[in-house]
């Protein structure tokens, strides 16, 4: 049984395409100044302060009405935006980033299969190509069987898993819900899961590997604060766009362009690190642009019936 989408969403397909490409530009920032932030905060630490600090801006900004109809759809999609950051920041500062990046970007693969089986779409052979040469281009760019392998490996996979079934809830059952909204579930999820952390961690015993995740609450530099508020305006842009994004009527149109993340990702490790990209990481680059025009020239066909 298929789960049919609104049939009028609130975010057409050419909104959600630029709305995802501002997302993931923030995004592939936001994972930028975490993996920096990571020797001297702890992700939990960086979740409740920065929560503490967007959701009464966000209660504000939605006036207080944070229980809409469908909330325990908008609380397990928040559920699942948690667990593909704990995935996925949980190995970003053991691993090279491209390589957790390449691993991630598995994402449009579930996307487009989730599509299929939970709202209908119909996915067409041009579909899974232009996802294809955009993969391509994503290998090109980080080379990734250049490296061995290390069941950490599944971690950013799992990621991925979570971050395609947010990306579903979010177009089956979410559609008409505000984003804002979406925001505020979505920071009340991390400020919850950061606050629970801080609970539990001293009760168990952490593998070495998680320590980004369950290490001690660090004392804050005057840099520290300076990057925590730069996170609070990035997730709440972030959120918005992500719920906007995916709130349109193709996501398996809207995962083609979360390619873009890799070619961010280049362009801020240029900013923070002076870092060129070399002519693999080019011929990636228009890979991906190809595979997203291709895309967006394949004849949106809307759902199938049931």
């Amino acid at each position: 049984m298929t789960i049919q989408p609104t049939d009028s969403p609130r975010f057409g397909l050419p909104q959600g395409v630029v709305a995802i490409l501002a997302t993931v530009f923030a995004m592939a920032l936001t994972d930028a100044i975490i993996k920096l932030s990571s020797s001297g905060m702890t992700l939990w630490q960086i979740w409740i302060l920065r929560s503490a600090i967007v959701v009464p801006i966000l209660l504000v900004a939605t006036k207080g009405r944070v229980l809409p109809p469908g909330t325990g759809w908008i609380i397990a999609r928040s559920a699942a935006l948690v667990v593909q950051y704990l995935c996925l920041y949980a190995v970003l500062p053991l691993m090279d980033m491209a390589l957790a990046g390449a691993a991630f970007y598995t994402a449009p693969f579930f996307i487009v299969g989730l599509s299929a089986l939970v709202l209908g779409n119909r996915i067409t052979l041009r579909h899974w190509l232009a996802i294809a040469v955009g993969f391509a281009g994503l290998l090109l760019i980080v080379r990734p069987f250049a490296a061995a392998f290390t069941p950490l490996i599944l971690m950013p996979i799992a990621a991925a898993l979570f971050y395609a079934i947010a990306a579903i809830l979010t177009r089956a059952k979410c559609a008409d819900t505000p984003a804002l909204i979406l925001a505020l579930w979505l920071n009340i999820a991390c400020l919850a899961f950061g606050l629970a952390i801080g609970a539990v961690r001293g009760l168990i015993v952490t593998p070495e590997w998680a320590g980004f995740i369950f290490g001690p609450w660090h004392s804050m530099a005057r840099s520290d604060w300076g990057m925590i508020l730069v996170l609070c305006v990035l997730i709440i842009g972030i959120a918005i766009g992500l719920a906007r994004a995916y709130q349109s009527p193709r996501p398996e149109v809207i995962a083609t362009f979360d390619y873009s993340y890799m070619i961010f990702v280049v362009f801020w490790g240029y900013v923070f690190f002076g870092e060129v990209p070399d002519l693999w990481t080019l011929a990636g680059m228009a890979l991906i642009s190809a595979g997203g025009l291709g895309v967006l020239m394949i004849r949106d066909r809307g759902p199938s019936r049931p």
